[in-house]
């Protein structure tokens, strides 16, 4: 009895010991999920990312859901990268990384967040995020005013769009026309058929009713429908009688009259055949007569040989009969001619007016008269513009030709003034739009006298020819914040090419500093919309060098 509790109690403790390894087994197998999650900095300046980082480690059938959107506040979110999956044996690590941002300064807290593991929620560590100000040396970098609204002229970019569409709807129209009206088409079977004259014609349709199936078929009256009328029309453009129309006894008094009158050489026996067999189509076709189909054939043959013998009585036609047939097809030929080159005129002239209409409308009539037939400024201003230094010290701007250094002479009266004079020019080919610049070193280290080089401005145009000069003046200051003396107005110039003296408009700017002056000249013509937008484009690209 003691034996047997003994191995009782023996078996009882290995089944338990077998349990114990089991769940132990299981337990291991089946961790928990694990959430980690880190900041790459905690430190950066305004607009700058932040990339956190969170990692799960999870059981490979697990279902992990990480949050999306702004979820981040007072964060923002700027980009949610793919999740990174790595897998070993029954388990997986998941990476997902959020590139965070700020535009304001400040310490921001970084939210917990969220991770769905299996429908249970994990959540990530928070971390504190110092976001800097950008530090601005206002000593290295000047501070300048907030420069005024510029009004932009409209883009005339569309208006070559609508000229390019023009153009291709142009080209589109001439292939169309070319196409169906001017190109040589090639001509159809019935074409080319119907071009043969008369004789060769009706010999052509005989020899295809011959190859018909009419007789096998049993069709009678379709054969000598075909039969009579080949001969008929025949009859009509060569012999020019009346036939499709006439009965077979009118038909037949009409070829005996012609013989009679001597214009058509034909024997009795030949038309008594013709007469023959237009009566046995006749009964054919109203009477349901059904010959034999030998009869038929040679009824054909027949016809055939009439047809032949008619061609060769015809009197050959004269000279004149021939030179009228040949100034009849030129005449025709050339109307037709002339109706096809109206066709396209009207086609092409008919587009030009509805397209200039439509840019009209859009655009206006000088804009698209300027771009049709050209304007001087308007070729400068919608050119190729040059960005260049003129001179010491030297004066930088933009201008839509390069100018040109220019021999200038110190006058005698300001030589005690003046070291050197350096001037640069562009002149327009009716001397009215014009652009200077010069740049003078004076004798003496003193500042320059505006109001004397304004006296001397004026005195220089009055020197050239122009009259009523009306000006005004004003502080101007470059985009750099360098100011200056901005003299300008209006007043009547001597063209080259009028004897009366047209009205313009100028502007001057003067800058300067001890020992020096730069002077920028600019003179147009009144009303030229074109000259005042290249106007305005220099001056707000005047820099100027307030040291030597």
């Amino acid at each position: 009895m003691r034996c047997r509790c003994t191995d009782t109690s023996n078996s009882q403790r290995y089944l338990l010991l077998l349990f114990l390894l089991f769940f132990i087994c299981i337990g291991f197998s089946q961790k928990n999920p694990s959430v980690t999650s880190k900041v790459d900095t905690t430190d950066i300046k305004i607009g700058e990312q932040v990339k956190f980082t969170v990692t799960v480690e999870a059981d490979s059938t697990a279902q992990v859901i990480f949050p999306e959107g702004q979820t981040f506040s007072p964060l923002e979110t700027v980009e949610a990268f793919a999740t990174d999956t790595t897998r070993k044996n029954d388990r997986m690590t998941l990476q997902k990384i959020y590139a965070l941002t700020q535009f304001d300064s400040g310490a921001y807290k970084l939210p917990t967040q969220r991770i769905e593991i299996n429908g249970k929620g994990f959540f990530t560590d928070s971390a504190m995020v110092n976001v800097a100000n950008v530090a601005v040396d206002t000593l290295a970098q000047k501070m300048y005013d907030i420069k005024p609204l510029m009004e932009v002229q409209k883009s005339r970019s569309e208006l070559w769009m609508w000229v390019l569409g023009i153009l291709l709807g142009l080209a589109v129209i001439g292939g169309l026309l070319y196409w169906f009206v001017f190109r040589k088409k090639p001509l159809s079977e019935e074409e080319k058929v119907a071009l043969l004259p008369a004789y060769d014609r009706a010999l052509l349709e005989l020899k295809r009713l011959e190859n018909s199936k009419y007789l096998i078929q049993d069709e009678y009256k379709q054969y000598y429908s075909e039969l009579t009328d080949i001969v008929r029309l025949y009859l009509e453009e060569d012999v020019h009688v009346s036939a499709m129309e006439s009965t077979t006894d009118e038909l037949i008094g009409k070829l005996e009259m012609l013989r009679d009158a001597g214009e058509l050489k034909l024997e009795d026996d030949t038309l008594k055949q013709f007469k023959r067999i237009l009566q046995t189509a006749d009964l054919v076709k109203f009477a349901k007569s059904r010959p034999e189909s030998s009869i038929a054939q040679n009824d054909r043959n027949a016809i055939e040989e009439i047809v032949t013998k008619t061609h060769d009585a015809l009197p050959e036609p004269t000279l004149e009969e021939l030179m009228e047939q040949e100034e009849y097809k030129e005449e025709q030929a050339h109307k037709q001619q002339r109706r096809k080159i109206i066709i396209a005129a009207a086609a092409v002239i008919g587009f030009l007016l509805i397209a200039t209409g439509i840019a009209v409308n859009q655009y206006g009539f000088a804009p698209v008269k300027d771009s049709v037939f050209g304007h001087p400024t308007k070729t400068l201003l919608e050119g190729e513009w040059i960005a260049s230094t003129y001179g010491y010290p030297p004066i930088s701007l933009e201008t839509p030709k390069v100018l040109k250094r220019q021999k200038r002479e110190i006058p005698p009266e300001q030589k005690a003034n003046i070291n050197e004079l350096q001037v640069f020019r562009y002149e327009s080919a009716d001397g009215l739009f014009s652009i200077s610049a010069v740049s003078t070193l004076l004798s003496q280290d003193t500042e320059p006298d505006y109001e004397k080089s304004i006296d001397a401005f004026v005195k220089n145009m009055e020197s050239r020819g122009a009259k009523n000069i009306i000006t005004k003046d004003e502080e101007f200051t470059t985009v750099t914040g360098v100011k200056g003396v901005k003299v300008y107005g209006s007043a009547k110039f001597a063209v080259t090419d009028s004897k009366e003296p047209v009205q313009g408009k100028y502007s001057l700017l003067l800058f300067g500093g001890k020992g020096f002056q730069q002077q920028v000249m600019l003179t147009w013509r009144d009303g030229d919309t074109y000259a005042e937008q290249i106007v305005e484009r220099i001056l707000n690209t005047v820099e100027v060098k307030t040291e030597v």
